[in-house]
Order: C-alpha cells, then structure tokens, then sequence
C-alpha cells in the first residue's frame, strides 16, 4: 500500500471519467473522506457510501469511480459506492441468479422497503421483510441478513430481494421435520402466539398448534386470558397430529393427574369441605374445592328458611365457605354442594309442631295482594290467604285487615313440608255466622247498620254479626238514583228491609225504601225476588229491582 508520501512523489497521472482507480484516503472528516488518486486534486466521497464507516482510516487503498475530473469547485467527483457496484455487479449478476442467495447489510429505509447492501445496492419490499409486515422499518437499518433474489433487472441495474420467502421455506422445512417427529404423548416446548375465547395457538418453533380452552385447565375457565398470555414461553402436551392437514392439538392440563379420577374417594356424598366462591351466577355459586375441582351450590340449597333471590346476597367473590357434598357426577366432572345442609332443617318437625287445627300467634311480617306471611319462629312462616280472614267479610286485600308488625292467631289448616309451606287460617277461629243465618236473618226483617262502602251499582251495609248487606242503588229511594254518593255517605246509619238471603252466595239484600213497605209491597217484591236463579251474584239483583220497578209502573 503507498503512503501519501509515495503518491504525492509520483506526481499527476492520467486519469479519465469513467475509470475505476485506486485511491488513497488521506483524510477522514465527520461526514466524507479526503481521496488521493495522484490527480492533480484530492476527491471527497461522502460517508454514507461506506458500509462501515467507522472502520474507514488513513491511509487505506480503496477503489473509486471518477465521476467528474472537476466540478466547479475544482474537486475531482469520486464514489467508493459506484465504483464496488460497477466492479461487482458481474461477480453478483453469477452469484444473485433469480432465487439464489445472498448475505446483505441492511443500508437504509426507503419508501416501500429498505436498501439493502449485498455488494451492490438492492431493494427489499415491506412484505416480504419478514412473515407479517413489520411496523418500525427502522429497527432492520444496520443489521445484516441472509436474502433470496427473487428478481434482477440488468437494464436497470437493480436487485430485488426477499427475507420472508427463506424464512416461509425455513419454517415449512420445520414444520414437516416437526410433524414427521411428533407423535401424541410428546411434552414440546412453545410460546403462545395468539389469543382467542375457544382458546390459544402455540409455536411450536416453526409449526403452530391449538390449545383448547377445554385442556388448559381441569377447572373451569371463563376465558384463555386467565392463564396465559402472548410471549409466554410454556411446556405443552400433544394431543393429536393430523398430517395431512398440518394440525397438531394441544393441552397443558394433560400434564397433571386429572383430579376427578379419585373424586368420590376425596370427597364422599355427606361429607363437610371447605372453599372458595370463585364465580357468582344466577342460579348458584361455584366453590373451588382444590385446583381443577368445582362443586355448585344451587341458590336453593343456600339456607332452608330463606328465599333468596341471587346468591351474591348472601355470598361474595372469593369468600371462604364451609359446604355438605350432596352428589357427585365424576363423567360430567360436577359436584353438588349445600350449605344449609351445616345446619338442622327447621322443617323437619313442623309436622309435629304444627299439627292442623292447632291455635298459633305470630307477628305479620309480610302482606302481598293475595294474603300475610306471618311468622311462627325464626325460619318458619304461615301464611293467611285472603279468603281465609273473614267470614262475612270479602276482603280484596290483607291490608283491608292487617298490617305488617301485628300479632295475629290464627288456626293451622295445613302442612306442606315437602314444599316448606303451612297454611292458616283467622276466620277458622269463629264459627261461621252462616252456618246459623236462618236463626239470624229472615225476608222482611227490619235492620238497622252502618254504611262501609259504596260502589256504582250499590252500597254495603254493616250489620250484627260482623256481616254485610247489599243494598243495591235501585232500592235506596223511590225516586231515580243517578249517583249513589249523592244520598248516602259511609259511616251513615241506615234503616233497611232484608229482601233476599242467599245461603250458598253469602249474601244478603236489603233494600232502604222497603222500610217502610207494608207486607203486601213486601210480597209483591218477594215475588220477584225469588225468581232469581241460585247462586246468582247480588250484583245481578239490579234486573230483580228493574222488574220490580215496571211492575209498579204498570199497577
């Protein structure tokens, strides 16, 4: 190699454009080299033409192309660049056939892809960088890589190139070398590559396997994010190879002992466990028992004497609690649990307890539309339906009668144990007053009570022996009723005629302008009255006074 000494005592030679010559660099500046080719000018090269600028010094021999004798500032124009491409390009047109392979050095990011240095400049497009087109094309600048040519255009003079097609064929050799090897029983090694809700795809270095969400986990998941993540590195079992279609099934649970083989020797029917809720549903709450092993416990099976609504109102998330296995189903892998089974069944002796016909009191601690829970003791109510309030009285709703807090008593008239149910009655405790009403009331009695309420078609009156009589809006007065709240109001004391009894209806007909009718009137009524088919409703007694009223007419 000539020093600079040698080159300058040698003087200027000849040099055209276009020549490839040697050259010595003589300085190194921050962004170009100083090149002597013993011309009688030094030429500059800008730094970005060397692979490795760094490794550039003083000194060194290196060939350059003579772009240029002189530019206007009387500097020979060089390129190291054009130079090694025109030196190389036959050298790389034998070695870069159309699907050989070269090594490069990733130069620089431009639009589409990256330039690539294989001894001449080539392109790489962004698709085929790697198997999914990467985002940050700047991270690949300064690396070097091995290329598949995929197409030379000589006239142009450049190369393109491919990385993803060696990496396609690298994993395609893999993946039969895997298949080839792998049989069902194998533990490989892998890292989860994909995450989706039936479960997980692991690469298995080259050959991709499903993991189903039903063999991550002798437990039960909700999804495959609770134990797996993508990156992480993980041991798995193969299941299944279909070489045909390139499919390999794969579990993580396989690679423990399943925990329902032995499930009715760890937890025998009737034995207390303890657990933890793990999930809070609708109709129940899930214990785990041990890892992989679940049990239920059904809403209904949360307490004997309360009815509760949804489990998470007596049961939180992760709460520790204690539970009687009450079946097991090791095919299903389902366990039944219960938790008021830890106590004794308040039922079981209401039977005894409550016989029918036995007198009870209790304090109403609840009133719905069709009667009062009334509660006995703690854990057993009784409940009195509306029917089974009065006698006499047609109650619409318990309130008409009862409110919450009251203490009532009541008579037992059945027990339903099965369904944890004891009926009750109030009125049981009286002796139904129309079991006698002919000794009480007769046609033509004359009575006297007090208005209880008013409804379009009549009026209710309150009588002796807590019953009440239905005067209808006809027979107030003799002159035409438009609105019966316009002559009578509640609480107001009435005289009226008793013009009808019906016995199997349970009720009575009175009639306020009958009372003063003498007995032939009351005949006349009677009459009509009578006609009335059995069992008709009261309501209906307004044909009956209609009629009645045209028979005046007529006389």
């Amino acid at each position: 190699m000539l020093t600079m000494e040698e080159a300058l005592k040698q003087g200027s030679k000849l040099v055209t454009q276009g020549e490839i010559v040697k050259g010595i660099i003589i300085e190194v500046r921050p962004k170009e080299v100083l090149v002597d080719i013993g011309y009688k000018s030094e030429g500059v090269i800008p730094n970005n033409e060397f692979i490795d600028f760094d490794a550039v010094k003083v000194g060194a021999e290196i060939d350059v192309l003579v772009e240029k004798l002189e530019n206007k500032e009387g500097t020979v124009v060089l390129s190291h660049e054009k130079a090694e491409f025109k030196k190389n390009w036959e050298r790389i047109l034998t070695i870069c056939n159309e699907g050989g392979r070269v090594m490069g050095k990733v130069k620089a990011v431009v639009k589409g892809g990256l330039i690539v240095n294989v001894g001449v400049e080539a392109f790489l497009p962004s698709s085929q960088i790697d198997m999914i087109t990467p985002k940050n094309l700047q991270s690949f600048v300064g690396n070097s890589y091995e290329f598949k040519v995929v197409k030379i255009n000589q006239d142009r003079q450049n190369i393109v190139l491919s990385r993803r097609e060696l990496i396609e064929a690298e994993r395609s050799d893999k993946r039969a070398k895997l298949l080839s090897e792998m049989v069902p029983g194998d533990i490989r090694k892998g890292t989860v590559k994909n995450i989706t809700d039936f479960g997980a795809f692991i690469d298995l270095n080259g050959l991709d396997g499903l993991l189903h969400i039903t063999d991550m986990s002798w437990g039960r998941l909700n999804h495959p994010s609770e134990v797996l993540k993508v990156g992480q590195e993980l041991d798995v079992v193969v299941l299944d190879v279909n070489k045909e279609k390139e499919r390999v099934s794969l579990g993580l649970k396989q690679k423990m002992a399943n925990p329902w083989d032995n499930i009715e020797a760890k937890f025998p029917i009737g034995t207390k466990v303890k657990g933890k809720v793990v999930s809070l549903v609708p109709y129940g709450a899930f214990v785990q028992l041990e890892p992989g092993v679940e049990g239920l416990v059904h809403v209904t099976e949360l307490s004997w004497t309360k009815r509760v609504a949804k489990p998470s109102d007596v049961l939180k998330q992760d709460q520790e609690v204690e539970a009687v296995v009450l079946g097991i189903n090791r095919d299903e892998q389902k366990i039944s649990l219960g938790i008021r089974q830890l106590d004794s069944n308040p039922w079981d002796g209401a039977e005894a307890k409550y016989t029918v016909g036995t007198k009870v009191k209790g304090k109403v601690r609840n009133l719905t539309s069709y009667g009062a829970f009334v509660e006995l003791e703690e854990g057993i109510d009784g409940m009195v339906h509306v029917s089974d309030m009065s006698w006499t009285r047609k109650i619409n709703h318990p309130s008409e009668m009862l409110k919450k807090g009251d203490e009532v008593e009541a008579n037992v008239l059945e027990v339903d144990r099965a369904n944890q149910r004891i009926a009750l009655g109030m009125k049981q405790l009286e002796i139904d007053p129309w079991e006698k009403i002919e000794t009480l009331y007769k046609v033509g009695d004359l009575v006297t009570g007090k208005v209880t309420k008013l409804a379009s078609f009549g009026a209710f009156v309150g009588l002796q022996h807590e019953i009440d009589g239905l005067v209808h809006i006809s027979q107030i007065s003799e002159e035409r009723v438009e609105k019966i709240k316009n002559v009578l109001k509640v609480g107001q004391d009435v005289s009226a005629r008793v013009v009808k009894i019906d016995r199997n209806e349970r009720r009575i007909g009175l009639s306020i302008k009958a009372a003063a009718y003498s007995d032939e009137q009351l005949k006349e009524e009677q009459k009509i009255l009578d006609a009335l088919k059995p069992g008709e409703d009261l309501v209906a007694l307004q044909h009956a006074f209609d009629a009645l009223d045209e028979v005046k007419t007529t006389d």
